[in-house]
């Protein structure tokens, strides 16, 4: 009976939780559409359709004018941003763990200059390093008659970084490089400042895995003759891996949602063109909806990924 009572009262207790939860989505929801219609504000996502009138800097994948639609638009910053959180996942990944196994090396001038790194860069805020990053990229580089060759058609200059294309290899053309293809300052500068900025707590994160594996699992891999490479890549890192992932996780995410500070640089990614939506169009509640509802859909992907990677390395 007892049993049963706690039991009716636990259900009566969430009823009553779920109403109020409710009553106060309902209040929210009615008093924001009458005073949108108060102060005669359109609602609604009808404008998605209506052209945008605003050209874009930089697109991956997708081809824009300003003549296009704003949902185009808004296509055209979500690729800008799972592009820049694509390469940052990538670049920062490759990057933290080379400092953080540096960072456990036996060369102490290494182990200081991978700790140094770690220290100065994730307590440096990452708005910060991307002015610093993009203030570099533009005023330190040379213009595009001076640029650096740092590689036969691998050009880099204060209007970006050409790169060759198969068929395609840039060359200077008046004041600026034509053909190949090019990363803008801008874009240079946000992946730079977030693959440098998530590798260090990525390095020790990684540092931390590789500390979890037991010593005898190493003291087996020199007895059977492997190098301490093989030994990092065939017996320490497949352990680490369990230890590893989880909190990786949080960095990717992390990764992702601060690729929002693009728009500090001039960056064309979803926050700026839903911020340049929004200030044509005055529909800030909608704006902001997609806004928070891309970067839910993007973090809930990145985190079933990792989660099921995380279940294939775990150990059984």
């Amino acid at each position: 009976m007892a049993a049963g009572s706690r039991k009716a009262g636990a259900v009566a207790y969430q009823a009553l939780a779920l109403g109020a939860v409710t009553a106060a989505l309902w209040f929210l929801i009615s008093n924001t559409a009458a005073n949108l219609e108060a102060r005669r504000i359109a609602s609604g996502f009808g404008f998605l359709a209506r052209e945008a009138g605003f050209e874009i800097g930089e697109s991956f994948f997708l081809r824009y004018s300003a003549g296009d639609s704003y949902l185009r638009a808004l296509a055209v910053g979500l690729t800008n941003t799972l592009m820049v959180a694509a390469l940052g996942i990538v670049g920062a990944t490759a990057l933290g763990t080379l400092i953080g196994l540096a960072r456990l090396a036996h060369n102490a001038l290494l182990q200081t200059l991978a700790r140094a790194y770690v220290e100065f860069l994730r307590n440096v805020p990452l708005l910060v390093q991307l002015f610093f990053w993009y203030a570099l990229i533009t005023e330190a580089l040379p213009h595009p008659r001076l640029a650096h060759e740092l590689l036969p058609g691998l050009f880099v200059t204060n209007r970006g970084i050409f790169f060759p294309l198969p068929g395609s290899v840039p060359h200077l053309e008046g004041f600026n490089f034509t053909g190949g293809a090019a990363l803008t300052p801008e874009f240079a500068a946000l992946l730079i400042g977030l693959v440098a900025y998530t590798a260090a707590f990525i390095a020790e994160i990684v540092r931390a895995g590789v500390l979890a594996v037991e010593r005898g699992q190493l003291d087996a891999a020199h007895a059977l003759g492997l190098t301490p490479g093989q030994t990092t890549r065939l017996v320490v890192l497949p352990q680490a891996l369990r230890v590893i992932v989880p909190p990786l996780t949080s960095q990717y995410l992390n990764l992702a949602k601060n690729s929002s500070l693009a728009v500090a640089i001039g960056f064309p990614d979803l926050v700026s063109i839903a911020n340049t939506t929004i200030n044509q169009t005055g529909q800030a509640i909608e704006g902001v909806a997609i806004i928070m509802a891309v970067y839910l859909t993007v973090s809930l992907s990145i985190s079933a990924f990792m989660n099921w990677y995380n279940a294939r390395v775990a150990l059984r």
